[in-house]
């Protein structure tokens, strides 16, 4: 029987710490829903890196849940933000996830034009549009905070700057250099049948290192360290001497070479930082990259991910990238088997919360925000269906993060 609003006592939620979710939040749509507006309204999006857009009219979109997004450069070498829609007849301005548009914007529906600063600037037949002041229907903007040369955008406030929430780590960041990063490649997006947690789940999970990932138990034995502040999953592994009975694993240890800007502690270390509640960077030697896990539905999520780095000519650092990619490439086949037999167990229905461990500190973390920002993830079965639009209806659309 369906549970009509959450009844959570004293005892219950003195246990939580110990368990994880329960199954039905990546499964019901209604969850999806409150999710929108109490977690990913308020957060912070990786767009771009400021060099993928290095001229006037550069311009990176983002598809993000129901909104579609343009960081643009301005002819003054700033950069703006703004939602992409032409504001005569919501028209999408600017198609492809990257472009050049030379000094204006225009619609290609009726050709109402814009400039880079999102000013109109252009209304064929004007003179029809009775009373009609040009300042007043600029494009929409967008708040945007640049990171490390990397552009974040966030919809609505609520959650600490990006800077604030990565403060534990600014000093061991600030040692890539990330501002001087290069584009390698472009963006690409993979799709998940499976909810995005389970995506940020396993991504901060370090239990299944030495079981399920036979290479990076190859490359960094058994030690593989774990640790979570309030805003910041970390994850780092040290490259082994030991040779790898792989190929590709074994010629990666021993063509990667040294990186001048890297201290002799970081010239093997593969590190990985997840920013809540859904962007991660995994940060090596040889290139750093960002995935960003995008829900599109309860049993869908798109992987939104580029690689990044420091110009560098050398022989052996094109090889050791390319063999970075067959690494990973097969890291990311064996996650995605993971995941899915996770989302298959959660849509049997034998499935309602398991027990987390003391180390499993991620986890912890996040169960915790989610039952505080949305207290129906305490029940271990979901409301009745349509229970989203009583819950948001109780409570104010900016959420409070604990």
């Amino acid at each position: 029987m369906s549970i009509e609003a959450p009844t959570v006592d004293a005892a219950r939620a003195a246990t939580d710490e110990d368990r994880s979710l329960p199954g039905w939040i990546y499964l019901d749509p209604d969850f999806l829903e409150v999710e929108k507006r109490r977690i990913f309204a308020s957060s912070w999006q990786v767009v771009c890196h400021l060099n993928d857009i290095p001229r006037a009219g550069d311009y990176h979109t983002l598809q993000f849940l129901a909104h579609s997004l343009i960081v643009i450069r301005n002819a003054d070498g700033g950069v703006r933000a703004f939602h992409n829609v032409c504001r005569h007849r919501a028209a999408r301005l600017l198609d492809g996830p990257s472009g050049h548009c030379a000094g204006r914007i225009v619609c290609p529906y009726h050709a109402w034009t814009y400039d880079s600063e999102g000013r109109l600037t252009g209304v064929p037949h004007r003179h029809e549009f009775e009373g009609l002041r040009m300042q007043d229907h600029g494009l929409a903007p967008v708040e945007t905070e640049i990171f490390l040369g990397f552009v974040f955008l966030r919809l609505e406030p609520g959650l600490p700057s990006v800077a604030e929430m990565f403060a534990p780590y600014a000093r061991e960041l600030a040692a890539y250099r990330f501002e001087e990063l290069v584009p390698l490649g472009r963006v690409t997006l993979r799709s998940r049948q499976v909810n995005w947690k389970n995506v940020t789940d396993n991504y901060s999970d370090g239990l299944h290192i030495n079981v399920a990932h036979p290479g990076l138990t190859r490359l960094f034995g058994q030690s593989y360290d774990i640790e979570a502040k309030h805003w910041v999953d970390r994850m780092s592994g040290v490259l082994r001497d030991i040779p790898s009975s792989q190929p590709s694993e074994r010629l990666y240890q021993a063509l990667l070479p040294p990186v001048s800007h890297l201290s002799p502690d970081r010239q093997r270390l593969w590190l990985y930082f997840k920013l809540w509640p859904n962007i991660a960077f995994d940060i090596y030697p040889d290139q750093i990259d960002f995935m960003q896990m995008i829900p599109v539905s309860p049993t869908e999520t798109l992987i939104r991910e580029i690689a990044y780095v420091h110009p560098d000519s050398r022989r052996e650092m094109r090889v050791a990238r390319y063999l970075n990619w067959r690494i990973n490439r097969q890291v990311s086949l064996e996650d995605k088997a993971l995941i899915e037999r996770v989302q298959a167990g959660m849509a049997s229905g034998a499935y309602r919360s398991g027990p987390l461990g003391r180390n499993e500190v991620s986890l912890r973390s996040f169960s915790r925000r989610m039952r505080s920002l949305i207290p129906e993830s305490r029940l271990d079965q979901a409301p009745a269906p349509g229970w989203s639009a009583r819950a948001l209806a109780q409570r104010p659309s900016q959420a409070q993060h604990p």
